[in-house]
């Protein structure tokens, strides 16, 4: 077996186990077959395909872009920096530009880096959580951290992969000392929040924690209270649920996102596991 095989096929394993990990944590005891659709043809997974695909999610050295038939711009092509990440698409690399070096707040004085987005330009589902951490300040990725790498297996738990997906916080800068961010810092990133949503055209959102909760439903209501209820941003369907920084001080509420989880997974047409 070649080394590439087999680097592909430990990446398919830890995937695996990641996916029940986060299952067993939820309190998840059984995963139902899944059920062919009709007419459709047999899926089939290999190291070459899983190899493709993350091969996809990766912009490759050309400045063209083009249309896709449903009239929504195609991903654009071009390299990745730090600063490229999330910008995907015409619409998305416009409004990183807007952005700029940021100084629009204080939280500017602080970072390392400023934190965009990740993931698919056209995803069907986003996730939006507080701000960027130390981990994310310096990789310019949000959600990268323990905490992203349980929101990866909560991710990959709903049947995605983390590139599938698209990922974003409210405020783009790491607050001091992890701090909680304050309305004046909110209040500067969030026109630019609504602006990438807009971009993307998801058709659920997640809010991760009581602070992107809050931001995009303009409320106060606790996030145990507005956990696991539907409402809508901006015409799009909106799931509040628990942080998975929360998650991982107070594990015993996994089971409770994953019931909220599986909530947006039949709106997205997927079975959930029991």
């Amino acid at each position: 077996m070649s080394e590439e095989r087999k680097r592909a096929l430990q990446g398919i394993a830890a995937e695996a186990l990641g996916h029940l990990a986060w299952l067993q944590d939820a309190g998840v005891r059984e995963i139902p077959a899944p059920v062919a659709r009709p007419g459709a043809a047999p899926r089939t997974a290999s190291p070459q395909g899983a190899q493709a695909m993350r091969a996809t999610s990766t912009p490759t050295p050309t400045s063209t872009s083009t249309s896709t038939s449903t009239g929504r711009p195609a991903a654009v092509s071009r390299p990745s920096g730090l600063n490229d990440k999330g910008c995907g698409s015409p619409p998305l690399l416009a409004i990183r530009q807007e952005l700029g070096e940021c100084t629009r707040c204080k939280l500017s004085g602080g970072r390392t880096t400023l934190v965009f987005g990740v993931g698919n330009p056209q995803a069907e589902l986003m996730f939006v959580g507080e701000g960027p951490g130390a981990d994310e300040d310096v990789q310019g990725e949000p959600f990268v951290g323990k905490a992203g790498q349980l929101l990866t297996r909560m991710i990959e738990a709903m049947g995605y992969r983390r590139e599938q997906v698209y990922i974003a916080n409210v405020v783009k800068c790491r607050p001091p000392g992890n701090r909680n961010p304050e309305p004046d810092e909110i209040e500067a990133c969030e026109p630019f929040l609504r602006r990438q949503i807009e971009a993307v055209g998801p058709k659920v959102i997640v809010a991760l924690g009581k602070f992107a909760a809050h931001t995009l439903l303009r409320t106060a209501i606790p996030i145990t209270k507005l956990r696991g209820t539907w409402s809508t941003y901006a015409g799009v369907k909106l799931m509040p649920t628990f942080h998975p920084a929360y998650l991982l001080r107070s594990p015993d509420e996994k089971a409770k996102a994953w019931a909220d989880l599986q909530l947006v997974m039949v709106e997205l047409g997927k079975r959930p596991a029991r």
